[in-house]
């Protein structure tokens, strides 16, 4: 019993400083010893549990060296990780994960004897123990990566009603802009959006007359930035300002962006009656303040109904000329008041879209899964949208099989080419390579984020808790 008691002791005393190395991992070895340090504490964790296996103290003892055998072939230079996780370091982790989950479903074995709530708990287990990677994401898009067909009807009706009411308002107040007709866009409409439908784009066209106004891309303009492009008046020898209504939202000989975003903050966001537009939709709408766009809350009114997350309804001032899509969003292109952000979300959700009716491909599947993995992942929650659908672009190049039946193994590919991205900070646009994707990303945020996907090589399902 004292041999019992003591070893418990030691084990507990194990577990404390495992808990605080891997707690400080990250700030005092950064990601590749971080992560090397958790797949070190696979090798320690079955050290522990076949010292607590054993039933007589020779067996201990020769487990406890086996162990640290397994242990002492993980290398402790973190450039073994940096050059693609390969080698001995993937050879002994794949090797200790399948040892833990073999261990494990041999003790869920259910004896008759055992009480009920327990047969529960437990055949859940084993059914955890027995599901493939492929199963295993097949479930996890089912139950939470795709959206309830009367979510997003409700959300797609509520967006409606709200475009409705502000194009009747604008028309009524501002009969003399020149308005295309609004309409609805974004990842709800495309079905990209996951977990819930909790946001929707209200895309408001402004007409410009040709012979008035260039679209000048972001290569040719003083900024350089290729998604930083220019709205130049043209031909005022013949034309002069205030021919077009859009020439008093002029700054420099180009129509501003900030201007027009301020433009409907003041006529739509200061000025509709929206406890009135409330009452009409039966439901709570209001402006959401201390924001640099145009967004508005929606929350249901009836109680019963409360516990729903509310909707939220993004106004974008639009231009379009061809396939090229400028939006008016200050928050992405300040410092420059004059700037107009060319939007390649249209680009590449039409490529994915095509690649996959060519052969009936999951890269849209793939996508959604990875989006819904990153909004319920808190490290990886600054990954956007945009970085995730332009790796698959990428991979699509050099992968031609993208059946369902490949679902896995696309998924993997694409954890370990995140994780070459973040190595070098820098995953490029598919269609504007000067873009990085990457470049709003902090120094910590890249941190966890490796070390999250780091771990996820060895066993993808911990993304899937």
């Amino acid at each position: 019993m004292s041999f019992q008691a003591s070893r418990r002791r030691g084990e507990e005393g194990i577990a404390v400083v495992i808990d605080f190395l891997l707690a400080n991992a990250r700030l005092v070895l950064g990601v590749g010893g971080a992560a090397l340090l958790g797949i070190a504490t696979l090798a320690v964790k079955r050290l522990i549990e076949r010292a607590g296996r054993a039933a007589e103290d020779e067996k201990v003892e020769q487990k406890v060296a086996e162990s640290w055998e397994e242990l002492s072939l993980v290398s402790a230079s973190p450039t073994l990780i940096k050059k693609g996780i390969e080698g001995v370091v993937m050879k002994h982790v794949s090797k200790a994960t399948k040892q833990q989950k073999a261990d494990l479903c041999e003790n869920l074995e259910v004896s008759p004897l055992e009480v009920q709530p327990n047969l529960e708990a437990k055949s859940k287990r084993l059914q955890l123990c027995v599901l493939t990677l492929q199963e295993r994401l097949q479930q996890y898009y089912s139950s939470r990566v795709v959206l309830a067909p009367q979510e997003v009807k409700r959300a797609q009706s509520l967006a409606l009603d709200i475009c409705s009411e502000i194009q009747g308002f604008l028309h009524s107040r501002h009969p003399d802009m020149p308005l295309g007709e609004m309409n609805l866009g974004g990842s709800l409409l495309d079905d990209l959006q996951v977990v819930c439908a909790d946001h929707v784009c209200l895309l408001v066209p402004l007409q410009l007359e040709p012979s008035l106004w260039r679209l000048i891309p972001g290569e040719e303009t003083l900024l350089t930035h290729p998604l930083h492009w220019m709205v130049r008046r043209v031909n005022l020898e013949y034309f002069p300002r205030g021919r077009s209504y859009w020439d008093r939202y002029l700054v420099g000989g180009y129509l501003s962006s900030e201007a027009v975003v301020s433009l409907f903050s003041k006529a739509v966001m200061e000025t509709v009656n929206w406890p009135s537009v409330s009452s009409t939709l039966d439901c709570l709408v209001r402006p959401v303040l201390g924001v640099s766009d145009l967004r508005l809350e929606i929350r249901p009114e009836s109680e019963a109904l409360s516990s729903d997350p509310p909707i939220f309804i993004s106004m974008l001032p639009i231009l379009r000329e061809g396939d090229v899509v400028l939006t008016a969003q200050p928050e992405l292109t300040s410092p420059w008041v004059n700037a107009w952000h060319l939007s390649l979300y249209p680009w590449e959700t039409q490529r994915l879209a095509q690649l996959d009716t060519a052969d009936d491909g999951c890269r849209r599947l793939t996508l959604k899964i990875l989006k819904a993995v990153c909004k319920l992942s808190p490290p990886l929650r600054p990954l956007e949208a945009a970085p995730l659908a332009n790796l698959i672009l990428h991979l699509s190049d050099t992968e031609d099989d993208w059946s369902k039946s490949s679902l896995d193994v696309r998924l993997q590919q694409c954890i370990t080419q995140l994780i070459g991205h973040l190595e070098q900070g820098a995953l490029h646009s598919y269609f504007k390579p000067a873009v990085n994707l990457l470049s709003s990303l902090s120094e910590d945020q890249v941190d966890q984020m490796g070390f999250m996907l780091y771990c996820a090589v060895s066993d993808p399902e911990i993304l899937l808790i």
